[in-house]
């Protein structure tokens, strides 16, 4: 089972660099990881390219929320993809969507040319989709290399069945990689029932905070969110997903 591929959702150059520390053959970078992912600033991403020798793709989402972007934000999704080939990153990962719920593919396919010769990556925007074989073929008819996808379920274990049908659908025209809840107790379970080859996590645990004065009174974040503790991407349990990928 060795060749199976484990990409992490990295959260901050931290991460990105303890994704590589544990193995891991590649990472999306995200910024705003609890809204869902959104485009890392230039700074953030000139960086983590400058310390990364595994695969480095950046999502390029402008906010939060849905995926029917406003032609404003389509130009600063442009902007950011070209950003994004002048920094040499290796790939990036996108996702449209109509207003009726499918793949807008004429948009997609123009930020897949724009892209070119990066790697694309059709990201969960296609969970929320209609008709999930339609949006298959509207997503290989973009020129996408790779879907990241939970089978359209709450996690890729109880999305596993479509996951299977969408990577048999599939072939080798696209890649179809597994996420959301994979983890060190399902990551074989996974291997095992959809035949994917690639699976994503995000394998991130809490840090405390370095901060030694901590003002109680003050909340800056998500109600009931410890703004003194961070969580990050955890090199250890990079390790150990991918050693359970291969038993």
């Amino acid at each position: 089972m060795s060749d199976i591929l484990l990409e992490i959702c990295a959260g901050s150059v931290t991460s990105c660099l303890a994704a590589q520390e544990g193995g891991a053959h590649r990472v999306e970078f995200c910024d705003n990881l609890l809204e869902g992912g959104t485009t890392p600033s230039y700074g953030q991403i000139a960086v983590a390219r400058e310390r990364l020798w595994i695969g480095f793709n950046v999502i390029i989402r402008p906010r939060g929320g849905d995926f029917l972007y406003t032609d404003l934000e389509y130009e600063v999704m442009q902007r950011d993809i070209i950003a994004c080939k002048k920094l040499g990153v290796d790939g990036i990962v996108i996702g449209i969507l109509t207003a009726n719920g499918y793949i807008d593919v004429a948009r997609c396919k123009a930020l897949v040319a724009l892209a070119s010769p990066m790697q694309v990556t059709f990201h969960r925007a296609f969970d929320v989709a209609q008709n999930p074989l339609k949006a298959l073929e509207d997503v290989i008819a973009t020129g996408c290399n790779r879907l990241l996808s939970s089978g359209q379920a709450a996690t890729a274990l109880e999305g596993a069945a479509l996951l299977k049908t969408l990577q048999a659908a599939a072939g080798d025209r696209l890649v179809v990689m597994p996420g959301a809840g994979v983890r060190c107790n399902n990551i074989a379970e996974l291997v095992a029932t959809t035949g994917c080859k690639e699976f994503h996590t995000s394998a991130r645990l809490p840090f405390a905070s370095q901060m030694r004065y901590c003002n109680p009174n003050v909340h800056m974040g998500i109600p009931g969110q410890d703004e003194y503790a961070l969580i990050e991407t955890n090199a250890e349990l990079v390790k150990e997903i991918i050693a359970k990928a291969s038993i």
